[in-house]
């Protein structure tokens, strides 16, 4: 009599095909969450210049910046500030013109705690102050702009 043959995948031909598709995650699992993390940061763009923009608006009416959220029209004085799922705003620093100096501020975003951002490490915070500037910090307080603000 004749054996007959079973076609199938040996155990070994099995445990390949394991070890790739476990490597190619490990390495397509990280790289999908740093892309999730960067257009995440999209809130924290838009939050800071919307907060900006009620900086200049303030401006043009009082002659003056405030450091108050209340006035910028966020509802309270308390901060951190939610401004979305991920970010806040941390502060809102003004100075008030004199004869010899104009009003300045410098308005700050970070993420919220408990969000995943705060695993952005490049990205920990976002500045933008009275002439535009935008600019950002690591998580080591080092200067980031290049790679936050492209």
């Amino acid at each position: 009599m004749k054996r007959s043959t079973h076609a199938g995948f040996s155990l070994i031909e099995l445990m390949v095909v394991v070890v790739i598709t476990a490597i190619l995650a490990s390495i397509a699992v990280p790289a999908y969450n740093s892309s999730i993390r960067k257009s995440r940061r999209t809130e924290a763009k838009t939050a800071i210049m919307d907060l900006a923009a009620r900086e200049e608006r303030y401006f043009a009416t009082q002659n003056q910046y405030s450091s108050s959220p209340a006035a910028l029209a966020y509802g309270t004085d308390t901060l951190p500030i939610s401004v979305g799922t991920y970010y806040s705003i941390s502060s809102i620093g003004a100075s008030i013109p004199t004869a010899t100096t104009p009003g300045t501020y410098q308005l700050k975003v970070v993420p919220s705690a408990g969000s995943p951002q705060l695993q952005d490490t490049a990205c920990q915070a976002f500045l933008v102050d009275q002439t535009g500037k935008q600019s950002s910090l690591d998580s080591g307080g080092n200067d980031s702009s290049t790679t936050c603000w492209p």
